[in-house]
């Protein structure tokens, strides 16, 4: 499939789609002919991109291109058309939520009473750990 040219439209579609948050704006305000678009990421940084006025189908070079990907977005070409086109988001390394927490009693049984490993233990959910130290006491074993 052939992507389109990369414009400003398409900058700031692939911003509004990613929920950047619009912190300046050329309207209004003189000196300044740039939107300005804001991202913080789960790492703590914040990636800022600018798109210049008018945001209309004005193209960009390929190294204005290259440098807006790379340093601004943060994103390939093909994550940049994915979000744009098909409306999928670039992964920004979204935290995964932790796993529900063995309890230290339950951990502590199952490392000295059981026999269990570290490693063993750490591997169980909360469900199967509780099924093992329950077989523990009706089997001895």
């Amino acid at each position: 499939m052939k992507r389109p040219e990369p414009a400003r439209d398409f900058h700031e579609q692939f911003c509004l789609i990613e929920e950047w948050r619009r912190v300046r704006d050329a309207r209004g305000c003189t000196g300044t002919h740039h939107v300005t678009y804001e991202l913080p990421l789960p790492d703590g940084r914040i990636l800022r991109t600018r798109i210049s006025r008018p945001v209309d189908r004005t193209g960009y070079g390929p190294q204005l291109w290259a440098h807006i990907l790379r340093d601004q977005l943060m994103v390939t070409e093909p994550e940049f058309w994915s979000c744009v086109l098909d409306k999928v988001r670039p992964e920004r390394g979204q935290p995964t939520p932790p796993r529900e927490a063995l309890p230290a009693d339950l951990v502590h049984l199952l490392v000295h009473r059981v026999g269990l490993s570290d490693t063993d233990v750490g591997s169980l959910s909360k469900a199967e750990a509780i099924e093992r130290v329950n077989k523990y006491w009706e089997t001895g074993s």
